[in-house]
């Protein structure tokens, strides 16, 4: 029998090539005689480019770039020629994530989201035809301003400070977004995520993730009016199309930088789904005898876009049983089965499991799914 193992990352503990690792091993350990083949996976969060350059090969471009508060930080940039065309991978999180930052430095108003712009920068200069973004993981609400004003579309003084820095933001300051976009008109820009809320109101880029990000209740309502101008001062530069565009479902992601992707031209697609269409998740989930996936913690969030349900649904399409393996499993089982998983498994069963599981979680992910494999058609 072949099994198909695609997970997530296992959030603090695992990423996702480690746990598909893992996980193999431990299948491999009660069923020797099964073909086990490896296929880590993504939603466009931390872990998107090492996921896809472990798939795809391809070359990566490393790239000085701008942290979320101007340190400097190097990140890869993965290039991918197929078809006649370059694509580009850029994952945000390793410009403008917040585990770039130590908890005691983070600032809310001032992260932004310039070393994204600079990699995005680099990729078309590498001749990239289609730019991948994944979206995730980012400790920035800035609206993609920082990205702008990497591109040249204003004054970094004015666009790359953070979203705090916004405030009064006129359309002035946004001289160079037209001649910016158009230089993006022959790119197809993809922003590869899994959230699909609006930049502004409840559940927007300021008020829905900002508290996540460290703003207090001022500093979420001053950010939401900062991000309020720069769409004000986009309309101004390019048209009422600017302002339909921070409506449209994704542009709040990453705080806000769907939103600048949106204005340069770029289009939403699902992360998990982004990332199982290029490493031919449908395909090779054809034939299989099993499909293991999993993630840190199964809950109702892991059904809406995320791997585990984008595994479950190649499984159904397929026909093929899909079992999910979590480090917490917040469902109960009728939800699991509803979601298209045949089972749902906790590495932790019980609370007092909890440490063992953190102290070597490799070992006990290989030992839990050991035990399943070994029960698998019994």
């Amino acid at each position: 029998m072949r099994v198909l193992v695609a997970p997530d990352g296992f959030t603090g503990t695992l990423t996702a090539s480690q746990a598909a690792r893992a996980m193999a091993r431990g299948w491999s350990a009660a069923r020797p005689g099964d073909e086990v083949e490896l296929c880590p996976l993504s939603d466009g969060g931390p872990g998107f480019v090492e996921v896809l350059a472990s798939v795809l090969g391809g070359r990566l471009l490393h790239v000085g770039a701008s942290g979320p508060l101007g340190d400097p930080v190097r990140a890869p940039v993965l290039l991918v020629d197929a078809g006649g065309q370059r694509t580009a991978y850029v994952e945000s999180a390793l410009a403008c994530g917040s585990a770039l930052v130590p908890a005691d430095r983070r600032d809310a108003l001032a992260a932004s989201t310039t070393g994204v712009g600079e990699l995005l920068a680099a990729a078309l200069e590498a001749g990239a035809r289609r730019v991948v973004v994944g979206l995730g993981g980012s400790g920035t609400t800035d609206g993609g301003a920082g990205v702008l004003a990497a591109l040249g579309a204003g004054d970094p003084d004015r666009l790359g400070r953070g979203g705090g820095a916004l405030a009064g933001v006129e359309a002035g300051d946004l001289a160079g977004l037209r001649d910016v976009r158009a230089r993006w008109a022959d790119v197809d820009l993809v922003a590869a995520s899994d959230v699909d809320v609006p930049l502004l109101g409840p559940r927007g880029a300021a008020r829905g993730f900002g508290p996540q990000k460290g703003a207090g209740p001022a500093q979420v309502e001053a950010l939401e009016a900062a991000l309020a101008d720069l769409v004000r001062a986009a309309e101004g530069a390019l048209g009422p199309a600017a302002r339909a565009l921070a409506e449209r479902p994704g542009s709040g992601a990453a705080g806000g930088l769907g939103y600048a992707l949106a204005l340069l031209g770029g289009r939403r697609e699902g992360g998990a789904r982004a990332v199982a269409g290029a490493v031919r998740l449908p395909e090779r989930a054809r034939g299989a005898g099993a499909l293991l996936t999993g993630e840190g913690s199964l809950d109702w969030q892991s059904l809406h876009g995320k791997v585990v349900a984008e595994v479950a649904r190649c499984g159904g399409e397929a026909g093929v049983p899909v079992v999910a393996v979590a480090g917490q499993v917040r469902l109960e089982p009728e939800q699991a089965r509803a979601a298209g998983l045949a089972a749902a498994a906790a590495v932790a069963e019980r609370p007092e499991d909890v440490p063992a599981a953190l102290a070597d979680p490799a070992g006990t992910l290989a030992a839990r799914v050991r035990r399943l494999a070994a029960g698998w058609g019994a």
